[in-house]
């Protein structure tokens, strides 16, 4: 192993914390980690790290060494996409992070297709619903739902995420079908819950247009979108669902929505997200083939609910003018 291994290797520890963390990230034992440390400061002849059995800080020397780790880091990258774009044909390793309801439902799809027209691609898919570092671990491009938070990451938006309400007809059949939000708050939900986002109430314009929210009687909670799902078709509760969260579900009368007449604000749009705009060309074919499949203006999961642009007050936008 070279000193430009090394220096990624301790930049990794650096950036996750620990050794044992960076470690779990290569896939390597941790002592292989901490001989690698031992060797870099051995060449480099300065100690980059005051280490205790529990925890290490940075010398001076060090974080120095961490600024040039990432100048590092961001020149081999660089090379790579540039000698990546000379190919005539897309190959190599294309990393990529997803949500996992999106990741299942809308990423793996276009993967399978993808890899049946490039061959040579390779392609390692993350489901997390946690925010991985992309650059520090790794990644080419990342599916997310919400604004991005990370500013140094180009983010690309791909397709509004409007909320309905939906509830299966045992559900209906035991509790009756609501008729205003008031009664509807008193029946018994589903609701999203992690340690980023918590589902209480539900947010909506009322007669004057002023935003509103009303809290909702949660009886189950998850992290997962299919489990959600699972528990709303159960019979046992109702769900104030993202959009793409419903699939063939309504148009199969498997699920019926409730008080369409109630103007609902939007969820947060889904979002593409990678670390520079310079994009290799697997990861841009990747792109491109992604947000054909989602679709430019009406997204997919929205043409899978009948009549759902006449539901929950959405305002379609004007045509474009053309002279």
């Amino acid at each position: 192993m070279d000193i430009s291994s090394r220096l990624l290797i301790f930049l990794d520890v650096v950036e996750r914390g620990s050794f044992a963390s960076a470690a779990q990230l290569r896939n390597i034992d941790r002592s292989v980690i901490s001989k690698q440390m031992t060797k870099l400061e051995e060449e480099l002849g300065v100690r980059l790290m005051n280490r205790t059995t529990r925890s290490f800080s940075l010398t001076s020397a060090g974080s120095e060494m961490v600024k040039k780790a990432e100048e590092l880091r961001l020149l081999l990258s660089d090379t790579q996409r540039i000698a990546q774009n000379y190919h005539t044909e897309p190959k190599g390793l294309l990393k990529i992070a997803s949500s996992t309801v999106v990741g299942r439902r809308y990423v793996q799809p276009v993967i399978n297709d993808f890899q049946k027209r490039f061959p040579h691609v390779e392609v390692e898919l993350r489901l997390e619903d946690r925010l991985v570092d992309l650059v520090g671990e790794g990644f080419d491009l990342a599916f997310r739902v919400g604004e991005p938070k990370d500013s140094s990451l180009i983010a690309r938006r791909i397709a509004r995420n409007r909320f309905l309400i939906v509830a299966s007809p045992t559900f209906l059949k035991t509790h009756g079908t609501p008729t205003t939000l008031e009664e509807l708050t008193q029946l018994p939900a589903a609701s999203y819950a992690s340690d980023a986002l918590r589902f209480t109430s539900i947010t909506y314009l009322d007669e004057n247009n002023q935003e509103q929210q009303m809290p909702i009687k949660s009886i189950f909670r998850t992290n997962d979108g299919d489990t959600l799902l699972e528990s709303v078709l159960s019979g046992t509760c109702y769900i104030v669902a993202p959009a793409f969260l419903v699939g063939q579900e309504v148009a199969d009368g498997k699920l019926q929505p409730l008080l369409t007449e109630t103007k609902l604000i939007d969820f947060a749009a889904m979002y593409a997200l990678y670390p520079h705009r310079d994009l290799p060309v697997r990861t841009r074919l990747f792109l491109d083939a992604f947000r054909a499949y989602i679709g430019e203006e009406i997204p997919i999961w929205e043409n899978e609910i009948p009549g759902f642009e006449q539901m929950y007050g959405f305002v379609p936008p004007r045509p474009k003018l053309t002279f």
